[in-house]
């Protein structure tokens, strides 16, 4: 089938996108440490992508271009001075015990980098629980018990599903809280402590999000994503409470989709086993292909407990390399928003009513969430990981991908309660 020609201009946009260095940039004081991102080469010349951190802690990021034959580190360091402000910092106080749930399936390579980035934790007394999910092999097993089986512990899940297999983690795990985070990540050494300490000075806590940037951007796919916002929520450390709604937040706590992402969160222990885990009838892995971490958000908010965003707590995601991957990940985002929600008004139908208030509002943000949203910044102002400048435009087919997923999702919900319950029934 022949192509229209924007869906040709499209392409040829998004083939031309090219490749950006990561790396880190660590103030202090007059002081300025650069290092590559993990698993990058040293910085060169050419664009780089650069988290800035003051005292360790993330602070901003900046997109820098650096010239043939000039020292990265003095120019992108004089470029952080002058846009990240001095911060001021709290002591995070002392963690409590803590569980970290990884589901995988299949990836033991991708398991390895991120087992070996959690082991390296500065936290003082955690815990590891892999769950594997749906097996077909034994690799993730053996790859356990070869490297790792005096530090951590393994649980097989046959129900596919990311939900199913992070209910597994909640029933296994001993911790006071519960971090759950992918098998695609490199977690930085302070992203535990970051990420459960705040239960500690808030006993009204009941979840924690943490900020995720982008681990590589080499291919067109990546660089795209992320200068669409990636997964990044900002520097702004926020606690979200159902007593006080957020008057920004007009949907709240509907458009669980700002607090955070799945691949770093922590919730009480205690508090997520009392709204019954996560629906196992979302999340990728079913037919709803996504949506159980938002679930979880709002059934937690919906109990009366508060969540709490800090970009402290910092893990490194390896996003989707291709076209295909995005267009995946476009049509399933849009699925898990409305299966999600569908989850939530089926399994709590006393949110019912708040939701059709909010339901107008709602499909105006839906509108929102899937437009065309053009390019800005396009002189190079623009840096990945900034919600409010954009440096590439985004491809028409992937807002029609989403909505088409959103239509979806209460159906795809449906069909994955459906086999659930088909299982159950086989396994009698």
């Amino acid at each position: 089938m022949a192509r229209s020609a924007g869906a040709q201009e499209e392409i040829r946009r998004f083939l031309d996108i090219g490749a950006v260095q990561v790396a880190e940039l660590d103030l202090d004081g007059d002081e300025a440490v650069l290092r590559p991102g993990p698993g990058s080469p040293p910085v060169t010349h050419g664009e780089v992508f650069v988290l800035v951190r003051r005292g360790g802690r993330p602070v901003g990021t900046l997109l820098g271009r650096v010239p043939e034959g000039v020292d990265p580190r003095a120019v992108l360091a004089e470029r952080a001075r002058a846009e990240c402000g001095p911060a001021v910092f709290g002591e995070p106080g002392e963690p409590p015990y803590a569980s970290v749930v990884v589901a995988t399936r299949e990836r033991a390579g991708q398991l390895a980098r991120a087992l070996d980035s959690l082991l390296a934790q500065d936290h003082s007394r955690f815990e590891i629980v892999v769950v594997d999910n749906a097996p077909v092999t034994s690799e993730t097993r053996e790859l356990i018990e070869r490297k790792y089986a005096e530090r951590v512990r393994y649980v097989c899940e046959p129900v596919p599903g990311l939900a199913a297999a992070h209910n597994a983690g909640l029933d296994a795990v001993r911790g006071e809280v519960v971090a759950f985070t992918d098998d695609d990540v490199v977690a930085d050494p302070r992203w535990l402590t970051e990420l459960t300490a705040p239960f500690a000075a808030d006993t009204g806590l009941g979840c924690s999000t943490g900020l995720i940037l982008p681990a590589r951007l080499t291919t067109p796919a990546q660089v795209l994503l992320e200068s669409h916002g990636g997964f990044a929520k900002g520097f702004t450390p926020r606690t979200y409470d159902p007593a006080h709604p957020p008057g920004d937040e007009p949907l709240f706590p509907f458009t669980a989709g700002r607090f955070g992402s799945g691949a770093n969160m922590a919730f009480r222990t205690a508090v997520l086993r009392s709204v019954g885990g996560f629906d196992p009838a979302t999340g990728a892995g079913t037919a709803a292909r996504g949506g159980d971490d938002l679930y979880g958000f709002v059934r937690v908010l919906a109990q009366g407990h508060r969540l709490r965003y800090t970009p402290y707590a910092l893990v490194w995601h390896h996003h989707r390399e291709t076209w295909r991957d995005l267009e995946t990940q476009a049509y399933g985002y849009g699925a898990g928003l409305t299966a999600y929600l569908t989850a939530v008004l089926v399994n709590r139908p006393a949110l019912l009513p708040a939701f059709l208030a909010r339901l107008p509002r709602g499909l105006a943000h839906a509108r929102a969430l899937t437009a065309v949203r053009a390019s800005e910044g396009a002189a190079g102002g623009g840096t990945p990981g900034d919600h409010d400048v954009r440096t590439h435009p985004w491809p028409r087919r992937l807002s029609r991908l989403q909505r088409r997923g959103m239509l979806y999702g209460p159906v795809g919900y449906l069909k994955a309660r459906r086999a659930l319950r088909a299982t159950a029934r086989g396994a009698r």
